[in-house]
C-alpha cells in the first residue's frame, strides 16, 4: 500500500462551485472512476460523486489496512483496457507501479508447498520436486491455461455491446461471436488432483459471478490472473486513487471522503421519467447533470429511489442482482522477522474447510494512521468466500469466522500469534463503511440471460437517460469486466448526449 499512500493528495473542496453538469457518476467502482476519467479527457463535465468509498484501507490501532486481497493481472492481459489507460496518459504510472508477488503465487497443501515462478526452467524443477512424474501434466495444464485469455482477445478488441440490448443489437452479436469460436474454448485445468483443484480455487477471487459455468468465465479472468498475478499498491483502492487523480488533473469535480464530509448521496432526484440530479446527505444542493453513471450495487442504487412505484422499470431491473456469497478477510500486523522464511507474497492455501473453502493470502507494507511506512513490520491479509446470509446469525457468528481463518494463519505461521500487533477483521472492525463496501469483492446471481455466461445487469435502463456501468454488468470477467462496463458506459453517454465539437484534452 505504500506507494498509494505517497501518492499527491486530491484536492480538497467542501462542494464543487458549479452545480449542472454533463454527467454525473455514482459510486466508487472501477467501472465509474474510469468512464468519469474517460468523459472528462473527452471534454464533458462530469461530476464524480463516490457515495460508497471508504478511501485507501481503513485505520484500526493505528494502522491503515486492506480491505481484503487483491489480484491485479498485467494490463498487456487486458488488452482493450490498456488502451483506454493509454488515452488517459496514466499506462506508465500504472506500469511501474504494479509488481509481481514473490513468487508470482504459492499453493500451499496439506503434504505440498508449490512455488509458481515466472522462469520455466525454475517452476517446472518445483513442480517435479513436490510432485514428481505427475507434476508434469498439471504443469502442461498450468502453463495452457495461464494463455487461455488470448483466443478471446480479438473479440473483445472489437469492442462489441456486452451485454447487447434489444433484437437487433442482439442478433448482430450473435453474429460476431461466430466469428470467434476461442470464446468457447474449455479451461485446460480440468483435472483432480489436488494441486489442479487448488489451482481453480482462484477463480472466485478473479470474478464476481456466483458458481460460474461457460467456458469464457472459468478460463479468462483465470488464465488472466495466472499469467502474472500482480499487485498494485493500495490494492483496488489504489487503482481507483489514480483514477481520480486523472479525472481532477483533467478538471472533474470529486467529492469522495479524502476531500469532503459531503458525498454520500441522499436521493436520487427524477423529472418525469428522466433522472434530473442528487441530492447529498447534509446539503440542500440539488446537482444536476444530462444522465447519470451508476457504479455502486444495485441494492445501494435501490435504496435510493424514493418512489418505487413512479420508477418501476428501473427498480424490478436492480432487483435481479441477488449477492450470494463475499469475501470475508482476517488482518494481522506482524513484525517481518517472525514470518517463516518460506512463505510467499501471495498464497493460495487449501484450507480443508467445506465452508471457507481456499484461503487467498496476501502480505502487504505497513502504514500508520499518520501515513508512515514500517519496513520492520508486515500485514498479511487472508481472505476466503462466505455466504451473504451470515450477516443475518450475528456478530458471534462472524466472530467465530474470523477465529477460524485465525486458525489456518496460526497453521501457516507457528509461534507469530503471540507477535502480532493487531488482529483486524474489516467486516467487523472497520467504521463508517457503507453499501457495498461492507462486502469486500461480492459474488453474484441474475435473473437474467447470462450472455456467453459473463453477463449480469443490462446497461441500459428503463429510465433512459440512467446507465450502469459496476461490476454487476460483467461480472463473469472480473476485473477487466469493470473496466470494459467502464468503457461502454463512456461510449453510450456520448451518444445519448450527442454533443458537439467537444476538444480532447
Amino acid at each position: 500500500m505504500t506507494p498509494a499512500a505517497k501518492s499527491k493528495p486530491l484536492p480538497s473542496a467542501t462542494a464543487p462551485s458549479r452545480h449542472v453538469y454533463d454527467v454525473i457518476v455514482l459510486g466508487s467502482q472501477l467501472g465509474g472512476a474510469l468512464a468519469a476519467a474517460l468523459l472528462a479527457k473527452r471534454g464533458y463535465s462530469v461530476l464524480l460523486v463516490e457515495h460508497d468509498g471508504t478511501g485507501l484501507g481503513y485505520e484500526h490501532d493505528g494502522f491503515v489496512l486492506p480491505y481484503a486481497p487483491f489480484v491485479a493481472p498485467a494490463l498487456k492481459t487486458m488488452s482493450p483496457v490498456e488502451e483506454a489507460f493509454t488515452e488517459l496518459g496514466i499506462t506508465t504510472t500504472l506500469q511501474r507501479n504494479q509488481q509481481p508477488h514473490s513468487p508470482e503465487l504459492q499453493l500451499v497443501l496439506p503434504r505440498h508447498r508449490l512455488e509458481l515462478y515466472t522462469d520455466a526452467t525454475r517452476r517446472r524443477a518445483e513442480f517435479t520436486r513436490e510432485l514428481g512424474a505427475p507434476g508434469e501434466g498439471v504443469l502442461a495444464n498450468l502453463t495452457a491455461t495461464a494463455t487461455q485469455y488470448e483466443p478471446s482477445d480479438a473479440f473483445f478488441k472489437e469492442a462489441p455491446p456486452l451485454p447487447p440490448d434489444g433484437l437487433l443489437e442482439g442478433w448482430n452479436f450473435k453474429k460476431r461471436v461466430r466469428q470467434h469460436p476461442g470464446l468457447e474454448t474449455e479451461p485446460r485445468l480440468a483435472g483432480e488432483d489436488e494441486a489442479t483443484r487448488l489451482l481453480k480455487g482462484l477463480l472466485p477471487f478473479v470474478n464476481h459471478l456466483d458458481q460460474p459455468t461457460s467456458p469464457l468465465a472459468r478460463t479468462r479472468p483465470l488464465a488472466q490472473a495466472l499469467q502474472t498475478p500482480w499487485r498494485y499498491p493500495g490494492g483496488r483502492d489504489g487503482l481507483r486513487q489514480l483514477l481520480f487523480e486523472r479525472l481532477t488533473e483533467l478538471g472533474g469535480d470529486l467529492l469522495s471522503p479524502e476531500n469532503t464530509d459531503t458525498y454520500v448521496v441522499e436521493e436520487l432526484h427524477f423529472d418525469g421519467g428522466r433522472f434530473a440530479g442528487v441530492k447529498l446527505l447534509r446539503s440542500d444542493t440539488l446537482y444536476r447533470s444530462a444522465c447519470l453513471v451508476s457504479a455502486t450495487d444495485a441494492g445501494a442504487l435501490r435504496r435510493l429511489i424514493t418512489d418505487r412505484k413512479k420508477h418501476r422499470g428501473l427498480s424490478e431491473q436492480l432487483d435481479l442482482s441477488t449477492i450470494k456469497s463475499f469475501l470475508f478477510a482476517v488482518n494481522w500486523v506482524l513484525p517481518e522477522a517472525v514470518l517463516p522464511r518460506g512463505l510467499g507474497e501471495l498464497t493460495l492455501l487449501d484450507t480443508q474447510d467445506v465452508e471457507l473453502g481456499p484461503l487467498l493470502i496476501q502480505q502487504h507494507p505497513t502504514r500508520t494512521a499518520e501515513g508512515k511506512d514500517d519496513p520492520s513490520l508486515r500485514v498479511v491479509c487472508a481472505g476466503g468466500f462466505v455466504p451473504a446470509s451470515v450477516r443475518d446469525l450475528g456478530e458471534g457468528y462472524l466472530q467465530s469466522l474470523a477465529m477460524r481463518i485465525d486458525g489456518h494463519l496460526e497453521a501457516l505461521m507457528p509461534f507469530t500469534k503471540d507477535k502480532r500487533l493487531v488482529r483486524s477483521a474489516p467486516y467487523l472492525d472497520a467504521g463508517a463503511v457503507r453499501g457495498s463496501r461492507l462486502m469486500p469483492h461480492p459474488h453474484y446471481t441474475f435473473d437474467t440471460e447470462a450472455v456467453l455466461g459473463v453477463t449480469g445487469l443490462k446497461q441500459h435502463t428503463p429510465t433512459k437517460n440512467v446507465l450502469l456501468a459496476g461490476r454487476e454488468v460483467l461480472p463473469g470477467l472480473g476485473l477487466e469486466g469493470e473496466f470494459l462496463a467502464g468503457m461502454r458506459a463512456t461510449r453510450l453517454v456520448q451518444e445519448m448526449l450527442k454533443k458537439k465539437d467537444v476538444l480532447k484534452r
